[in-house]
Protein backbone atom coordinates (compact mmCIF):
# COMPACT_ATOMS: atom_id res chain seq x y z
CA UNK A 1 0.00 0.00 0.00
CA UNK A 2 0.95 3.61 -0.52
CA UNK A 3 1.74 4.95 2.86
CA UNK A 4 2.73 8.13 1.69
CA UNK A 5 0.09 11.16 2.91
CA UNK A 6 0.55 14.50 0.39
CA UNK A 7 0.31 17.30 1.99
CA UNK A 8 1.84 21.10 0.83
CA UNK A 9 3.38 21.61 3.89
CA UNK A 10 5.06 18.94 4.95
CA UNK A 11 7.70 16.38 2.86
CA UNK A 12 7.79 13.14 4.53
CA UNK A 13 4.68 12.15 5.85
CA UNK A 14 3.61 8.64 5.70
CA UNK A 15 1.07 6.14 7.69
CA UNK A 16 2.72 3.47 9.70
CA UNK A 17 -0.35 1.00 8.56
CA UNK A 18 -0.32 -1.97 7.05
CA UNK A 19 3.14 -3.05 8.16
CA UNK A 20 3.33 -6.53 9.39
CA UNK A 21 3.64 -7.95 12.21
CA UNK A 22 5.61 -11.78 13.21
CA UNK A 23 2.38 -13.12 14.36
CA UNK A 24 0.85 -12.61 10.86
CA UNK A 25 -1.07 -9.12 11.31
CA UNK A 26 -0.27 -5.71 10.46
CA UNK A 27 -0.45 -2.07 11.65
CA UNK A 28 -3.79 -0.98 11.82
CA UNK A 29 -4.05 2.35 9.23
CA UNK A 30 -4.59 5.65 10.42
CA UNK A 31 -3.11 4.63 14.46
CA UNK A 32 0.42 6.10 13.68
CA UNK A 33 1.80 8.60 11.10
CA UNK A 34 5.18 10.09 11.16
CA UNK A 35 6.63 13.60 9.98
CA UNK A 36 8.58 16.24 9.19
CA UNK A 37 8.16 19.33 10.87
CA UNK A 38 4.72 20.60 10.36
CA UNK A 39 5.28 24.33 10.99
CA UNK A 40 4.28 25.21 7.52
CA UNK A 41 0.91 23.40 7.13
CA UNK A 42 -1.62 25.22 5.32
CA UNK A 43 -5.36 25.02 6.28
CA UNK A 44 -6.50 22.32 3.88
CA UNK A 45 -3.61 20.53 5.16
CA UNK A 46 -4.97 20.61 8.85
CA UNK A 47 -8.36 19.58 7.62
CA UNK A 48 -6.92 15.99 5.76
CA UNK A 49 -4.85 15.45 9.16
CA UNK A 50 -7.81 16.85 11.66
CA UNK A 51 -10.88 16.07 9.85
CA UNK A 52 -10.10 13.06 7.28
CA UNK A 53 -7.87 11.12 9.24
CA UNK A 54 -9.16 11.74 12.97
CA UNK A 55 -5.31 13.08 14.13
CA UNK A 56 -5.58 13.56 17.87
CA UNK A 57 -2.40 14.03 19.72
CA UNK A 58 0.65 15.28 18.21
CA UNK A 59 4.40 13.99 19.47
CA UNK A 60 6.42 16.62 19.05
CA UNK A 61 10.45 15.57 19.46
CA UNK A 62 11.39 19.21 19.22
CA UNK A 63 14.18 21.37 21.71
CA UNK A 64 12.81 23.89 23.13
CA UNK A 65 14.65 26.27 21.17
CA UNK A 66 13.79 25.06 18.16
CA UNK A 67 9.90 25.31 19.00
CA UNK A 68 10.38 29.16 20.30
CA UNK A 69 12.22 29.90 17.48
CA UNK A 70 9.96 29.12 14.88
CA UNK A 71 6.81 29.98 16.78
CA UNK A 72 3.42 28.25 17.60
CA UNK A 73 2.18 25.68 14.21
CA UNK A 74 -1.23 25.54 13.00
CA UNK A 75 -1.97 22.58 14.72
CA UNK A 76 -1.75 24.28 17.89
CA UNK A 77 -4.72 25.94 17.58
CA UNK A 78 -6.93 22.72 16.67
CA UNK A 79 -9.18 22.26 19.61
CA UNK A 80 -9.60 18.80 19.56
CA UNK A 81 -5.52 18.10 18.89
CA UNK A 82 -3.41 17.61 21.75
CA UNK A 83 0.24 18.83 21.35
CA UNK A 84 2.67 17.18 23.73
CA UNK A 85 6.22 18.65 23.74
CA UNK A 86 8.84 15.74 24.43
CA UNK A 87 12.07 16.76 23.58
CA UNK A 88 14.95 14.11 23.08
CA UNK A 89 17.64 16.76 24.33
CA UNK A 90 18.94 17.99 27.56
CA UNK A 91 17.42 21.39 27.60
CA UNK A 92 19.04 24.34 29.26
CA UNK A 93 16.11 26.28 30.41
CA UNK A 94 13.29 27.70 28.57
CA UNK A 95 13.90 30.69 26.27
CA UNK A 96 11.26 33.27 25.82
CA UNK A 97 10.75 34.98 22.63
CA UNK A 98 13.61 37.61 23.05
CA UNK A 99 15.90 34.97 24.27
CA UNK A 100 15.57 33.44 21.45
CA UNK A 101 17.33 35.09 19.28
CA UNK A 102 20.57 34.49 21.32
CA UNK A 103 20.10 30.65 21.66
CA UNK A 104 23.34 28.67 20.86
CA UNK A 105 21.73 26.55 18.61
CA UNK A 106 24.83 24.09 18.57
CA UNK A 107 23.52 22.94 22.01
CA UNK A 108 19.82 22.20 20.61
CA UNK A 109 19.70 21.12 17.25
CA UNK A 110 20.35 17.46 16.50
CA UNK A 111 22.78 17.44 13.64
CA UNK A 112 25.08 20.31 15.16
CA UNK A 113 28.45 19.51 16.47
CA UNK A 114 29.27 16.07 15.50
CA UNK A 115 33.27 16.45 15.64
CA UNK A 116 33.40 13.10 17.09
CA UNK A 117 35.28 10.58 14.80
CA UNK A 118 34.40 7.71 13.39
CA UNK A 119 32.35 6.88 10.18
CA UNK A 120 29.13 8.81 9.72
CA UNK A 121 27.09 5.82 11.19
CA UNK A 122 28.69 5.12 14.18
CA UNK A 123 28.30 9.15 15.00
CA UNK A 124 24.19 8.89 13.91
CA UNK A 125 23.93 5.53 16.32
CA UNK A 126 25.77 7.23 19.39
CA UNK A 127 23.31 10.16 19.09
CA UNK A 128 20.40 7.86 18.98
CA UNK A 129 21.58 6.17 22.10
CA UNK A 130 22.31 8.98 23.47
CA UNK A 131 18.26 10.20 23.24
CA UNK A 132 17.85 7.31 25.25
CA UNK A 133 20.18 8.37 27.64
CA UNK A 134 19.59 11.79 28.06
CA UNK A 135 15.60 11.67 28.10
CA UNK A 136 14.36 8.20 28.33
CA UNK A 137 11.17 10.57 30.19
CA UNK A 138 10.29 11.63 26.40
CA UNK A 139 10.84 8.35 25.01
CA UNK A 140 8.66 6.62 27.18
CA UNK A 141 6.17 9.35 27.59
CA UNK A 142 6.07 9.78 23.79
CA UNK A 143 5.09 6.10 23.33
CA UNK A 144 2.13 6.08 26.04
CA UNK A 145 0.72 9.02 24.06
CA UNK A 146 0.44 6.99 21.32
CA UNK A 147 -2.09 4.87 22.86
CA UNK A 148 -4.29 7.34 23.06
CA UNK A 149 -5.35 7.43 19.66
CA UNK A 150 -4.07 8.72 16.08
CA UNK A 151 -1.18 9.84 16.71
CA UNK A 152 1.71 12.00 14.61
CA UNK A 153 5.12 11.76 15.45
CA UNK A 154 7.64 14.61 14.36
CA UNK A 155 10.77 16.31 14.81
CA UNK A 156 12.45 18.42 12.14
CA UNK A 157 13.46 16.45 9.47
CA UNK A 158 11.47 13.58 10.62
CA UNK A 159 14.25 11.06 10.38
CA UNK A 160 16.49 10.74 13.58
CA UNK A 161 14.56 11.39 16.20
CA UNK A 162 11.12 10.73 14.88
CA UNK A 163 13.28 7.33 13.68
CA UNK A 164 14.10 6.43 17.17
CA UNK A 165 10.89 6.81 18.67
CA UNK A 166 8.83 5.02 15.36
CA UNK A 167 11.20 2.06 15.90
CA UNK A 168 10.26 1.90 19.23
CA UNK A 169 6.87 1.37 18.81
CA UNK A 170 6.88 -0.50 15.98
CA UNK A 171 9.21 -3.20 17.81
CA UNK A 172 6.84 -3.24 21.30
CA UNK A 173 4.03 -3.92 18.62
CA UNK A 174 6.04 -6.91 16.77
CA UNK A 175 6.71 -5.64 13.62
CA UNK A 176 9.63 -7.37 12.08
CA UNK A 177 13.07 -5.59 12.25
CA UNK A 178 13.57 -5.49 8.89
CA UNK A 179 10.23 -3.95 8.55
CA UNK A 180 11.12 -1.29 10.61
CA UNK A 181 14.79 -0.38 8.98
CA UNK A 182 12.85 -0.24 5.56
CA UNK A 183 10.73 2.52 7.40
CA UNK A 184 14.00 3.90 8.48
CA UNK A 185 15.22 4.07 5.16
CA UNK A 186 12.03 5.31 3.11
CA UNK A 187 12.90 9.01 4.17
CA UNK A 188 15.43 8.91 1.64
CA UNK A 189 12.95 9.10 -0.98
CA UNK A 190 11.98 12.54 0.30
CA UNK A 191 15.53 13.88 1.15
CA UNK A 192 15.92 16.27 -1.48
CA UNK A 193 12.60 18.09 -0.76
CA UNK A 194 12.94 18.17 3.58
CA UNK A 195 16.38 19.70 2.82
CA UNK A 196 15.10 22.18 0.89
CA UNK A 197 12.46 23.12 3.48
CA UNK A 198 15.10 22.84 6.19
CA UNK A 199 17.10 25.27 4.05
CA UNK A 200 14.55 27.97 4.04
CA UNK A 201 14.47 28.50 7.56
CA UNK A 202 17.06 30.20 9.04
CA UNK A 203 17.42 27.60 12.37
CA UNK A 204 18.29 25.06 9.90
CA UNK A 205 19.81 26.50 7.02
CA UNK A 206 23.64 27.31 7.83
CA UNK A 207 24.66 23.70 9.29
CA UNK A 208 22.67 22.20 6.48
CA UNK A 209 25.11 23.85 4.19
CA UNK A 210 27.98 23.03 5.52
CA UNK A 211 27.52 19.08 5.62
CA UNK A 212 27.68 16.86 2.74
CA UNK A 213 24.35 15.76 1.68
CA UNK A 214 25.60 12.00 2.44
CA UNK A 215 25.69 12.68 5.84
CA UNK A 216 21.94 13.50 5.60
CA UNK A 217 21.33 10.27 4.58
CA UNK A 218 19.08 7.49 6.54
CA UNK A 219 21.21 4.45 5.56
CA UNK A 220 19.62 0.89 6.86
CA UNK A 221 22.83 -0.15 8.22
CA UNK A 222 22.28 2.79 10.59
CA UNK A 223 18.90 1.65 12.24
CA UNK A 224 20.31 -2.08 12.01
CA UNK A 225 23.07 -0.73 14.38
CA UNK A 226 21.32 1.15 16.30
CA UNK A 227 19.19 -1.86 17.27
CA UNK A 228 21.75 -4.18 17.56
CA UNK A 229 23.12 -2.02 20.50
CA UNK A 230 20.16 -1.63 22.25
CA UNK A 231 19.35 -5.26 21.92
CA UNK A 232 22.71 -5.95 23.67
CA UNK A 233 23.02 -3.51 26.35
CA UNK A 234 19.19 -3.53 27.13
CA UNK A 235 17.66 -6.85 25.56
CA UNK A 236 16.11 -5.19 22.91
CA UNK A 237 13.59 -2.16 23.17
CA UNK A 238 10.89 -3.62 25.44
CA UNK A 239 13.71 -4.26 27.75
CA UNK A 240 15.39 -0.73 27.53
CA UNK A 241 11.50 0.30 28.58
CA UNK A 242 10.58 -1.95 31.29
CA UNK A 243 13.57 -0.74 33.27
CA UNK A 244 12.39 2.88 32.85
CA UNK A 245 8.82 2.25 34.30
CA UNK A 246 7.19 0.98 30.81
CA UNK A 247 4.60 -1.97 32.30
CA UNK A 248 3.26 -4.91 30.92
CA UNK A 249 -0.56 -2.71 30.58
CA UNK A 250 1.79 0.32 28.16
CA UNK A 251 2.62 -3.01 26.21
CA UNK A 252 -0.71 -4.22 26.01
CA UNK A 253 -2.01 -0.41 25.65
CA UNK A 254 0.40 0.77 22.56
CA UNK A 255 -0.41 -3.03 20.64
CA UNK A 256 -4.11 -2.53 21.18
CA UNK A 257 -3.98 0.80 19.91
CA UNK A 258 -1.88 0.05 16.73
CA UNK A 259 -2.66 -3.85 15.54
CA UNK A 260 -5.90 -4.11 13.25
Amino acid sequence: MNRWIDLEGAVNVRDLGGLPTTDGGEIRPGALLRSDNLQDLTPADVRRLVADLGLRNVVDLRSEAEVNLLGPGPLTREPTVTIHHLSLFTEGGRYTDVEADTVDTDKVLPWQSRTDTGPESDRSVGHYLGYLADRPDSVVNALRVITGGTSIVHCAAGKDRTGVVVAFALDVAGVPREEIVADYTATGERLEAILARLRSSPVYAQDLDSRPADTHTPHAYTMEKFLASVDERFGGPLGWLEHHGWTDEDTTALRTTLRA
